[in-house]
């Protein structure tokens, strides 16, 4: 794969995104000796079957151990900085589309990872999602028809899309 193309399909995150991701994984992987701690109290109240206690902790602490991979491989694989600009739709852009033939019936959104929701008051879809994997690629004036997870089908247009600021 070139650079160019890891370019393009990378997960771009601002300076601040990334900071504050770090941050939340520090702090997790800081938390994990407390959780284990919680583990061990509630396993000494006795028989593991009908304990409550024990299983809630148990079952936070996967969530927790998912969580921390999650961000390990998201922080060691994104890419810091302004995203290239892009001749076609790709994640970091700012895309708006217009539903079927109907001009006024308009939609902006970031497609881009769920991250990122947490900074912008945009939408955001997934490049993962039924419409992000069907505009990945387009240019303005495209149209393209994707199986929406009701299993109806949507045509939409894009209009433009612009790399994402921030």
């Amino acid at each position: 794969m070139s650079t160019t193309d890891r370019d393009a399909t990378a997960t771009w995150l601002s300076q601040e995104a990334h900071d504050r991701l770090q941050a939340e994984l520090d702090e997790m992987i800081a938390a994990r000796p407390a959780v284990a701690a919680e583990i061990n109290a509630r396993r000494e109240e006795g028989d593991l079957k009908e304990n409550g206690g024990y299983h809630a902790a148990r079952e936070e602490q996967g969530k927790q151990e998912a969580r921390i991979r999650y961000l390990q491989e998201l922080l060691r694989t994104a890419r810091v900085g302004e995203a290239p600009t892009a001749d076609a739709v790709a994640p970091g852009t700012v895309v708006t589309i217009h539903f079927d033939d109907d001009t006024d019936d308009t939609e902006t959104f970031l497609l881009g990872s769920r991250e990122i929701a947490a900074t912008t008051d945009l939408t955001v879809y997934s490049p993962e999602s039924a419409l992000g994997q069907a505009i990945l690629g387009t240019r303005s004036g495209q149209t393209v028809t994707y199986t929406a997870p009701s299993g109806a089908d949507i045509k939409v247009t894009v209009v433009r899309f612009e790399p994402y600021a921030g």
